[in-house]
């Protein structure tokens, strides 16, 4: 089993089970995508770049994504908690989960498909 299976299989209900229900969700609109672990918190890539990540927290799960921006439909639903590139959408029940606002936003991502880490990151300053 690899770490990021393992880290929403530990999970303590209801959180466990909206993981696995964003998890389903994921996968059924990008069968391709890869889920790995990073920063100690599941991770799924499409064709090498970050699509989204999983992150159970206090009492909530956040589904988050980067290019908030681009979204053009369910903005309403989205969470900054003050970050600057990142929006999450938050459940704290699986029957929250509303299928059309993720599938929505993962096909959006999905077209999107540029790395969020090469916008935020800024560039080295070399040594001369």
């Amino acid at each position: 089993m690899n770490p990021a299976e393992a880290y929403i299989l530990k999970q303590e209900e209801p959180y466990k089970s909206i993981l696995l229900q964003l998890q389903t969700i994921i996968e059924a609109v990008a069968p391709d995508c890869e889920l790995l672990y990073k920063w100690r918190i599941p991770f799924y890539y499409a064709n090498g770049i970050p699509l989204c990540f999983l992150n159970q927290s206090k009492d909530y799960v956040d589904l988050a994504f980067w290019h908030f921006d681009k979204m053009e439909k369910f903005t309403e639903h989205f969470v900054d908690a003050n970050r600057k590139s990142i929006r999450s959408l938050r459940y704290t029940s699986v029957e929250q989960i509303d299928d059309e606002v993720i599938v929505y936003v993962l096909q959006k991502q999905l077209e999107i498909n540029t790395n969020p880490f090469t916008l935020i990151l800024k560039p080295k300053r070399s040594k001369t």
